[in-house]
């Protein structure tokens, strides 16, 4: 079904364009009659209606392709912190346009008189300042519908990463006491206390501070702030190396952790718990054996990302067993915080993730 002229001329505005046009084309068409023609426009109703028909008409195509030119501009800077840059960009183009396109239009009106125009040069000047005043006003009530636009959808998304921080915290918290890793973390304890004493008081120190993380990145996670929700890398590290630690006792020579990271990056900011859903996939979906270790390696690459690395031994399902099929709960996790952040931070990428018949990577932007 074929659209009509007034659908198509709809949708070539956003909601914001259509208030602009509303609000400021009655009273600038009025005065823009005035300027073109002079007083004579009120002289005569067939004068008044004609001219304002053309005059409408022309400044409504205009109208159209300058709102097509400030989208374009808008999302080219996008973000309240590129605000300066949208306003200047958008007056410098608006300012230019609107100079040729007066310039023909009083052409036409200096050259045919159109509805008996009294049009000068210097009333051609009047018309361009009075048209520039104009386009600030309407890139102004634009601005204020997209300031108000982006902050409604920040707090949107503010809300939205508090939850998915406490959902993260959650799958971390679950992996940690279910029943199958506390039996497991606590028969690894019990064996170290009757074998190595001392060695049983350093894994209780470290997993203490397993707790003692979860804890205090539960209490951040009501920050209002997003950015304040994150952590630095620094003590994501400290984390996932005592994490590291209950798990290497668990499986002894089976598991084998590798961390490597520029100290410039070690204040760089991530999202609480990655690291533990990332280590924790690759332990609950590959074999674990002293004749079959699974490394992973936590590395900064010269881009300035982390990357997760883990070689594949993936477990195999058989009768009776549990089935390993992943969900990736934990990796949909990990990239709804991203996008969600990126509304925050434009150029901020989301995490890459690869996999081949040799290793599961994955690599994370670190927010600076």
């Amino acid at each position: 079904m074929k659209k009509s002229v007034f659908e198509k001329f709809a949708e070539a505005f956003s909601l914001s364009s259509r208030w602009s046009y509303a609000l400021t084309m009655p009273v600038f068409l009025l005065f823009f009659n005035y300027l073109m023609i002079g007083p004579g426009v009120f002289a005569d109703w067939k004068t008044f209606t004609g001219a304002t028909l053309v005059n409408l008409a022309i400044l409504t195509v205009t109208f159209s392709i300058q709102s097509k030119v400030q989208a374009r501009i808008a999302k080219n800077y996008a973000g309240l912190d590129h605000t300066v840059k949208r306003l200047f960009a958008s007056i410098g183009s608006h300012a230019i346009f609107s100079a040729i396109f007066l310039a023909i239009v009083a052409t036409i009106y200096l050259k045919y008189r159109l509805f008996g125009s009294t049009l000068t040069i210097s009333t051609v000047f009047v018309v361009y300042f009075f048209n520039l005043g104009a386009i600030i006003l309407v890139i102004g009530i634009q601005e204020s519908f997209y300031a108000l636009s982006h902050w409604k959808q920040q707090e949107v998304n503010k809300e939205r990463l508090i939850k998915e921080n406490v959902s993260g915290q959650l799958e971390g918290l679950k992996a940690q006491i279910s029943p199958h890793f506390l039996f497991n973390t606590l028969n690894s304890l019990s064996t170290l206390i009757a074998e190595d004493p001392e060695k049983a008081e350093e894994f209780v120190d470290e997993m203490a501070r397993v707790y003692r993380y979860l804890l205090q990145t539960n209490h951040a996670s009501r920050d209002d702030d997003a950015f304040g929700q994150l952590t630095t890398l620094q003590r994501e590290l400290s984390f996932i190396e005592s994490y590291g630690h209950l798990l290497k006792t668990r499986y002894g020579e089976g598991m084998k952790l590798y961390i490597h990271v520029e100290a410039g990056y070690l204040q760089h900011r991530i999202p609480p718990m990655t690291l533990q859903l990332l280590v924790e996939n690759a332990v609950k979906h590959n074999v674990i054996r002293a004749s079959k270790p699974l490394t992973i390696f936590i590395l900064s690459t010269q881009e300035g990302q982390l990357m997760v690395r883990n070689n594949l031994q993936k477990k195999t399902i058989t009768a009776g067993t549990e089935n390993f099929e992943s969900t990736r709960v934990g990796l949909v996790n990990i990239m709804t915080k991203y996008r969600l952040l990126h509304a925050y931070k434009p150029e901020l990428s989301e995490p890459v993730i690869d996999s081949n018949h040799e290793f599961f990577t994955v690599t994370l932007p670190l927010i600076s």
